[in-house]
């Protein structure tokens, strides 16, 4: 059975899937999954990151919401865009593998190609010592996601 915060992220993928703008009440998610408002934000702060595809704004307070927004990789302009604002000169593993699932997600690759992708990019396939070996996953990543730009 999964546990609450696959069922938390699910439910709101699943919301997300019709729009690309959601907007919740913190407290109204507690409530309908029965839990803490900190495990609403650990779920919002772990699995919807712009690695992943996602903004998260909030207020806080009486009238206060979440607002997630899913952002789509449409062109080449958008894949370009990534490449420089995410990537950058050294990126973590877990950042890394992050990309590589929003691009499966929103199909632009395949099953495997994000296979391929994540074996060269995890850390046991650099046999380096930070910070050298996020510089090369750096540009591992950054060659790879050129070299789909080209398809």
């Amino acid at each position: 059975m999964a546990n609450l915060a696959d069922e938390i992220e699910r439910y709101l993928k699943e919301h997300l899937r019709r729009s690309e703008i959601l907007e919740v009440q913190r407290a109204m998610l507690a409530a309908r999954f029965d839990c803490a408002p900190s495990q609403i934000n650990y779920v919002l702060s772990t699995r919807f990151t712009p690695e992943r595809g996602y903004v998260v704004e909030s207020r806080r307070g009486g009238g206060g919401y979440i607002r997630i927004i899913r952002l789509n990789i449409r062109n080449s302009d958008d894949l370009q865009e990534l490449i420089q604002r995410e990537v950058g000169e050294g990126i973590s593993q877990a950042e890394a593998l992050d990309i590589v699932a929003r691009l499966y997600e929103q199909e632009i690759i395949d099953e495997r190609e994000a296979a391929i992708m994540q074996s060269v990019l995890r850390r046991d396939a650099l046999p380096l010592d930070l910070p050298a070996r996020d510089v090369v996953r750096a540009s591992l990543l950054k060659a790879m996601l050129t070299a789909i730009l080209r398809f």
